[in-house]
């Protein structure tokens, strides 16, 4: 389901103090449900000898955030030098970073090579040829191909631009092995925001006999396999949630069996970004106008640039109006932002509560790629984040932009080439 009754119960009460000093809109991150979702995934995994969360820092660029990570002890997973650096910046190096870029230069591999490092975790082949110097330490990442079905948000492997083919990936170990690597690890991606779990758990399986067939064609093993991210929240009320349970006693049973036959148990990795940290995050608007024309349209102070996941995939967040959430009136609206695109709409056609100016719109499972897809079509600027601590505080953990930011670019040294 959507937002925990235990964050609203703790959120709601206090909502609209945090409105009148913060002023909307602003994201807020509940520290409580995210240390408990990552706590609940690193029991489901107790079992695996060596279990490794690398929280997918593209779905949540915050320090705050990936503090939290941290003090946990998983790593991150980063696909830019900016979500490189953020990562370094608070004490993450080596092994506790796992560098899943594509369409490499050599300038970024130099600068994820350097300041204590990174897993490389190369996207192809080709890429062996480009990394300044090698590190011991080597993972690829694999596409299937045709062998497996990607997910409605991911799409069909074949079509993808990521990873080294079925017929390349013997090939790629035995190149790195070729040049020098001694030490090596697998990666895959197939899925995203997925609520069956049999999926992760046939993911799983794939890699582990992937490796068999590296390891009898090349006699080496691996330190780990990574299968990637994708575990899904439910988004609409009464959607069943992902058994992370069943999931982690399948796989781990896998691991085991893996152990008894090959004589090792590899680490299990994953990268999880929604699941960590989507259903603690809500996005807080105030009503500002109500147009009655075919439909009626409740204008808020955020807009798509706050949130796009409504525009760009038709995607559901569940919407509650503070203090009339059991109210008995209600009516069929579209909650609109001010961008001058018509998609810029939060929901279509949804039955809430009668919405007066002033109200405050609580937009559910924001913690992830919310303000991380922010934008700013229309010079329009993106709003600030909170997070709501274990001790019940409130405090700020980014500033809104400003007009100033906007045009921050435009202040350069002016430079001119004359080509006559």
């Amino acid at each position: 389901m959507p937002m925990s009754q235990n964050f609203k119960d703790r959120l709601f009460p206090i909502a609209s103090p945090i409105a009148e000093h913060f002023h909307t809109p602003f994201h807020v991150y509940d520290e409580v449900g995210i240390r408990e979702t990552g706590n609940k995934l690193k029991e489901a995994f107790s079992g695996v000898r060596s279990f490794k969360e690398y929280y997918a820092v593209k779905a949540l660029p915050n320090p705050e955030i990936l503090s939290i990570m941290k003090d946990m002890g998983f790593g991150f997973d980063c696909s830019s030098i900016a979500e490189l650096r953020m990562s370094r910046q608070i004490g993450a190096s080596g092994d506790d970073i796992m560098f899943t870029s594509n369409n490499t230069s050599e300038a970024d591999f130099i600068e994820a090579s350097n300041a204590g490092g990174a897993i490389l975790n190369l996207d192809d082949i080709s890429l062996l040829d480009k990394v300044p110097a090698l590190p011991e330490l080597i993972s690829f990442r694999y596409n299937p191909g045709a062998k497996r079905t990607g997910n409605n948000i991911i799409g069909n492997p074949i079509e993808a631009k990521y990873g080294v083919s079925d017929e390349q990936i013997i090939d790629a170990y035995s190149k790195a092995k070729q040049m020098g690597v001694t030490r090596f690890g697998i990666h895959t991606m197939l899925a995203s925001n997925e609520l069956n779990y049999t999926y992760m758990v046939q993911t799983a399986e794939m890699l582990l006999e992937l490796i068999k067939k590296i390891t009898v064609e090349l006699g080496i093993e691996f330190d780990f396999i990574n299968i990637g991210g994708g575990l899904g929240i439910p988004y609409e009320p009464n959607k069943k949630a992902l058994d992370l349970t069943a999931m982690a006693t399948e796989i781990t049973s896998m691991f085991k069996d893996f152990a008894k036959t090959e004589g090792y148990e590899p680490g299990l990795y994953m990268e999880s970004g929604r699941y960590m940290t989507g259903p603690h995050g809500v996005l807080v608007t105030t009503a500002i106008n109500r147009k009655e024309i075919y439909r009626t349209h409740v204008g808020v102070d955020a807009s798509m640039s706050s949130l796009m996941r409504p525009a760009m995939y038709d995607a559901y967040h569940h919407i509650d109006i503070l203090g009339k959430e059991n109210a008995s009136d209600s009516e069929v609206v579209d909650v609109v932002g001010s961008l001058c695109e018509n998609n810029d709409k939060f929901a279509v056609q949804r039955d809430l509560p009668k919405i007066d100016d002033g109200d405050i719109l609580v937009i559910h499972d924001t913690g992830a790629h919310g303000i991380a897809m922010g934008f700013n079509y229309n010079g329009n600027l993106r709003p600030k984040e909170l997070l709501l601590t274990e001790k019940g505080k409130v405090k700020l953990i980014r500033r809104a932009e400003t007009v100033e930011d906007y045009f921050a670019t435009l202040d350069f040294e002016k430079e001119e080439l004359s080509l006559s």
